[in-house]
């Protein structure tokens, strides 16, 4: 599944620059522009750091440049404001400056649409690559995170577990991976009790999709995706208001096949495993109930405090045969709780590991790559609060508190110690529209992720 607007990148011999202004940089601009250029922008009232784009015209009334201005020190995926701002046409950064790779992306991520259900695909506006820019780099960047906003976007009548399945194989296909599933019954057979508990009420089979990518010789990375195809949120049934965007709970399979599309096509060498349970948490006669305790793949029994919290459940098991081969790292990525986006907002996902080398390199690469990413504390006090009367583990506390740090202590009891791991709990959503992201399925943090394995791994290329 692609989405229909594919990478706006221009290959036309002609096309308009575009030049970045920077707060008081209009005269510097002087020798560069028009003779009318500087005039047009005092008469329009064109004034820098406003992040807004002006066309000045040429004799003719065609566009002759563009004047785009940027704040000191903005996000440079605020470039793509260009996208949504300029008329239909082939344009060039004139001097990209600082940033120009991500100016760029953003650039092509603000091109973005999402037209599977709509004839209408709006105006073509395309970028030409500037010199010096690793143009696969970029467009290996961009079709992954495309391809996760079209998953997330793809409403659950085309995106059940079946078709999330399909995506998976499609993948692979693509990059030669072999991809196999254990669906419905046969998840009992293989030990997979909580996923198929989770899935079993509906009338799309649960399943556990695995894609093994790259050399058996190379180092192991993991990475575990909840794909809740949609959240009912079982007997302990959501509202309306809250199951609305449920369509999004399986936005941390969309990233993780975002986040393995890249490490892919660069071909980075390790050898790659990604586990998608995907399930419909749906209400039926045999749907799962809270109270009842569930055995999982670990051996651990699991309470049921509330229906709601399933991903967790379906993770659980994904992650106890995540371990079991013992990757150097295992990633899983999840739209687990609303307590991580009061606690920080819809924008920047929380990650928890115990490694604090790879907490670092997560760090620093969600500065350097503007992927926002930040990290909350594996807070072993509140282990306490999972704890039940009548199995080995509730998966949710009784209080309302702290409620995305406990549900990663949940998940932290199926990894198995010494294994290197990271939880990240993402929204998967753009709430109100960025330069760079319009409002719907959103990519967060597989940039930062897939820059700290590049930097592990890249190096042991040839």
């Amino acid at each position: 599944m692609t989405s229909q607007s594919r990478l706006a990148i221009s290959s036309a011999k002609k096309t308009v620059p575009i030049h970045f202004v920077e707060p008081g940089g209009l005269r510097r601009l002087t020798d560069d522009l028009p003779a009318n250029a500087v005039q047009w922008a005092k008469t329009n009232g064109f004034g820098s750091g406003n992040g807004g784009a002006l066309c000045v015209p040429d004799e003719k009334g065609k566009v002759a440049c563009v004047l785009f201005s940027m704040a000191e020190n903005a996000n440079p995926l605020d470039a793509g404001k260009l996208a949504g701002q300029l008329p239909e046409g082939d344009y060039h950064y004139a001097e990209p400056g600082a940033n120009a790779h991500l100016k760029t992306l953003g650039f092509l991520l603000g091109a973005y649409a999402f037209t599977r259900y709509r004839k209408n695909i709006g105006r073509h506006v395309r970028l030409a690559v500037p010199d010096g820019i690793d143009r696969e780099a970029l467009e290996r960047e961009a079709e992954s995170v495309f391809l996760t906003r079209d998953l997330i976007n793809t409403p659950t009548n085309d995106m059940l577990p079946g078709d999330l399945e399909d995506a998976v194989r499609a993948l692979g296909r693509q990059y030669k991976a072999t991809v196999s599933a254990i669906r419905g019954d046969d998840l009992l057979k293989k030990n997979f009790p909580m996923i198929h508990a989770v899935g079993r009420a509906s009338t799309e089979a649960p399943r556990l999709v695995d894609l093994k990518w790259g050399k058996a010789s190379d180092p192991k990375v993991t990475l575990v995706g909840k794909g809740v195809c949609f959240d009912t949120g079982g007997l302990n049934i959501k509202p309306g208001s809250s199951m609305a965007l449920m369509k999004k709970d399986m936005g941390g399979a969309a990233n993780v096949l975002g986040l393995a599309r890249m490490i892919m096509a660069a071909n980075l060498p390790v050898r790659l495993r990604v586990l998608v349970p995907a399930v419909e948490n749906a209400i039926a006669g045999n749907a799962f109930r809270p109270g009842d305790i569930l055995p999982s793949r670990k051996g651990i029994t699991v309470e049921i405090g509330n229906t709601d919290a399933e991903g967790r459940l379906i993770l659980g098991d994904a992650l106890a045969l995540a371990c079991e081969e013992k990757p150097e790292i295992v990633i899983d990525m999840a739209t687990l709780t609303g307590a991580a986006r009061v606690a920080l907002g819809q924008d920047l996902p929380p990650f928890f590991t115990d490694d604090e080398k790879l907490a670092a390199q997560i760090a620093s690469a969600s500065g350097g790559e503007y992927d926002p990413l930040w990290r909350m504390p594996l807070w072993k006090p509140y282990e306490g609060q999972l704890a039940s009367k009548v199995a080995d583990t509730n998966h949710i506390t009784s209080g309302g508190l702290a409620g995305a740090i406990t549900a990663a202590l949940f998940l932290k009891k199926f990894v198995d110690p010494g294994i290197s791991w990271v939880h990240l709990d993402v929204y998967g959503w753009v709430q109100n529209a960025r330069p760079w992201a319009a409002v719907g399925g959103e990519a967060q943090g597989i940039r930062a992720l897939y820059s700290v394995l590049k930097s592990r791994y890249a190096g042991k290329q040839g």
